[in-house]
């Protein structure tokens, strides 16, 4: 049955509309609902449940902006992709759980942008191991940095540790210039960087003075017990399965490891090796350890990147497409052409 609901218009509610009122399309399309701007209000046709779904998300955003809460609109969309797919989560429920994540001077509110990055901050906050796996741009590294900074200034960690392979340097450092420190820190730039967006730069150069946090390749993991610790390994497609494994016997009393990968870019010479190919298949199922499994639509850099990432998986499945019957790779039926007539 189809009614209509009849929303106040109050001041300053224009940006939950969104830009050419992309918000209220999201709405429409996902709630079945339609939507009507008028002068002196909103009316909304669509079935009861979504008529109050629809109104909780203007007064959420209403109580929000009350106090002084105002969600950029890259931002603000995400979260109502969030809140439209599933009728448990609020536009305000969202918004606390990033705040109460982001306390002790992060800069930014550890806020997730899609249904998978939800689950795996929530698997994070949940389990003592997890996998986020997954194309490039999805969140998998930043999130997990966010929330070991946010482990870390709650007090629920003394540390947080860093490890990369330096897969390109074949794990062996000596032979490059300079300190050690100047030897990793080009492999673990992305992890500097997102530190870097999230805290004081000043606060993270003297945490990593003082060992708070530190960052290592993974080949210096050998032989450590790592406790009270929120442990990070990025790049986890590029070890081998005796890296891995060494890795992850590594966890001690009170510690948190969370591996990110990507297994479409691997840098190995045999790839079928990957370790984190192999612990997907091992580890599955195990108790204690989750894995988040990311999806183009994750992704949150540039749009292209998410049309780039659809290009290229449509590229390789047409690369592994069986020939036909008789045909070659040269696409001719028989015997390849030589030139002359057969």
């Amino acid at each position: 049955m189809m009614n209509t609901k009849t929303l106040d218009i109050t001041p300053n509610l224009e940006p939950l509309f969104g830009t050419r009122d992309e918000n209220l399309k999201l709405m429409e399309r996902e709630l079945q609902v339609r939507i009507d701007l008028r002068a002196d209000a909103v009316y909304v046709t669509g079935p009861e449940d979504a008529l109050n779904r629809v109104e909780t998300i203007f007064n959420d955003f209403e109580q929000l902006r009350l106090r002084g809460v105002h969600p950029h609109n890259g931002e603000l969309h995400a979260l109502l992709k969030l809140v439209v797919c599933d009728p448990t989560v609020t536009l305000r429920s969202l918004i606390d759980s990033g705040k109460q994540r982001s306390t002790g001077g992060v800069k930014r509110i550890v806020q997730p942008r899609s249904v998978n990055q939800r689950c795996y901050v929530e698997a994070i906050e949940q389990n003592d191991m997890t996998f986020g796996i997954g194309p490039a741009g999805t969140g998998k590294t930043y999130l997990a940095v966010a929330m070991a900074a946010a482990a870390l200034l709650a007090k629920k960690v003394s540390r947080i540790i860093l490890v990369r392979p330096a897969v390109e340097a074949g794990e062996r450092l000596g032979f490059l210039p300079g300190s050690l420190q100047e030897k990793i820190d080009p492999y673990l730039r992305p992890l500097y960087d997102a530190l870097y967006d999230l805290l004081e730069p000043e606060r993270v150069d003297k945490m990593i003075e003082k060992g708070i946090i530190e960052m290592a390749p993974l080949a210096f993991m050998r032989g450590r017990t790592l406790n009270d610790a929120f442990i990070i390994m990025d790049e986890a497609q590029n070890t081998t399965t005796e890296q891995m494994k060494m890795f992850l016997t590594r966890l001690g009393n009170n510690s948190k490891a969370v591996i990110t990968g990507d297994v479409t870019q691997i840098d190995l010479p045999n790839p079928r090796r990957s370790g984190l190919i192999e612990a997907i298949s091992i580890l599955s199922g195990t108790d204690g350890i989750k894995f988040i499994h990311f999806e183009e639509g994750d992704v949150v850099r540039h749009h292209l990147v998410q049309r780039i990432i659809r290009a290229y998986d449509h590229f390789g499945r047409a690369e592994q497409m069986p020939l036909g019957i008789g045909e070659t790779s040269t696409g001719t039926q028989g015997k390849p052409q030589t030139g002359k007539p057969q």
